[in-house]
């Protein structure tokens, strides 16, 4: 598969690839750390990620984590199921022209679809078209089939899935994943829609590995200065 050059938006985006070395890129690290102790044991191989509503960062969260995971040397496949409003093929500037939608309606392989990105070790499997049942797609057997499909190949998988309360599509990923992270934005996610959002994900017996805090901020003469913006 040809490896394709960092583009405008990944620039921008994928903090982690760019920046090894400052405060933000360092806190996906420890949130990459604290996932593999919430999972000491193994198991823990494919994780959705996700957010009660739109805007709160789950996407750049997933991007981030399949990032810092790929630089341990792991084989990392990140999809993009968010099929109503993908955002993963921009991250990293690639077309949406076939992607996990076209699998799952027959008209494409896995293997004919999953493209390696500009990091090593990183591998992207993007929405697609936009289909017109997305719920539908989801739920079918050829989601289990792409899910075990990625399982085979890959170390880890991460899923950027749409908002718990925007759609129903997370709910059915979540009995087939080994954990879920859940997203929530500093002073913009509302707690009650949180709650809701969890309990939604609780009722399906989702196994939540924890909450991840995005875009706090912190003043200068606080000690965790330095870990500003995450």
């Amino acid at each position: 598969m040809k490896r394709l050059r960092k583009g405008r938006t990944e620039r921008r985006y994928l903090v982690t690839s760019l920046q090894e070395n400052d405060s933000l890129s360092e806190q996906y690290r420890t949130l990459r750390t604290n996932i593999s102790f919430a999972k000491a044991g193994g198991g823990l191989k494919l994780i959705v990620v996700t957010s009660a509503e739109a805007g709160e960062g789950k996407s750049t969260t997933a991007s981030n984590l399949a990032a810092v995971m790929a630089q341990q040397g792991k084989r990392v496949l990140l999809i993009d199921a968010d099929t109503r409003k993908p955002s993963q093929h921009s991250f990293f500037s690639m077309d949406n022209r076939e992607g996990l939608t076209n699998v799952l309606t027959g008209q494409a392989s896995f293997t004919d679809v999953v493209r390696a990105t500009s990091l090593n070790q990183l591998f992207l499997l993007t929405s697609g078209p936009v289909p017109p049942n997305p719920a539908d797609l989801l739920s079918a057997a050829e989601m289990v089939t792409v899910i075990e499909q990625a399982k085979e190949h890959f170390d880890r998988v991460i899923i950027d899935s749409p908002p718990v309360l925007a759609v129903s599509d997370t709910l059915l990923l979540a009995n087939l994943c080994d954990g879920i992270l859940f997203v929530i934005r500093s002073e913009l996610t509302e707690t009650d829609k949180a709650r809701k959002a969890i309990d939604l994900l609780s009722s399906v017996n989702g196994k939540l590995l924890g909450v991840v805090l995005n875009d706090k901020r912190v003043s200068r003469k606080s000690p965790y200065y330095a870990y500003k913006d995450y």
